[in-house]
């Protein structure tokens, strides 16, 4: 029963993911866009945990960390050049 469950939530969760790569290409702004893409890291972060829970195993586990730590870092790149135009700003390096 468990296993059908997951499968299903496998299913829902490529469901979203669908539907937030629509709005990542059809996005009518950049703000948009940055929200799809974080949401798809963090429905892409779910799904792995549901298939870790489903082959009973923990061997994924790093792979959700360092997915999580991309789109973190990601998300903050992209909002940093929506608000200043620039990611590394030029300062005085003296």
């Amino acid at each position: 029963m468990t296993t059908v469950f997951l499968s299903v939530t496998l299913v829902i969760l490529a469901v979203a993911v669908i539907g937030c790569a629509y709005r990542l290409i059809a996005g009518p702004s950049r703000s948009d866009r940055i929200a799809a893409l974080d949401t798809i890291g963090i429905n892409l972060l779910a799904m792995i945990a549901v298939f870790c829970m489903l082959l009973d195993t923990q061997a994924l586990m790093e792979i959700i960390l360092v997915i999580g730590i991309l789109t973190f870092i990601g998300t903050t790149v992209l909002a940093r050049y929506i608000e200043r135009g620039s990611v590394i700003e030029d300062g005085d390096d003296r």
